[in-house]
């Protein structure tokens, strides 16, 4: 698994961090996503992907 984001979309809703804190993170300036772990190990493949899904920017992609 791949995690891309596209802070262009992002519209730092945080619901990325709350889904996967392992994975994402805020800039403390403008709350836009960081992404800690590219390629996350597979026991956060699923909260990896409930990131995604509840990103309301769909600012998450994921290449398996």
């Amino acid at each position: 698994m791949k995690v891309l984001i596209d802070e262009e979309k992002c519209c730092a809703a945080g619901q990325c961090v709350a889904a996967s804190p392992e994975v994402f993170d805020q800039r403390e300036e403008d709350g836009i996503v960081i992404l800690l772990n590219e390629n996350p190990p597979q026991e956060l493949a699923d909260d990896v992907r409930n990131a995604a899904a509840v990103c309301p920017a769909l600012a998450i992609r994921i290449e398996e």
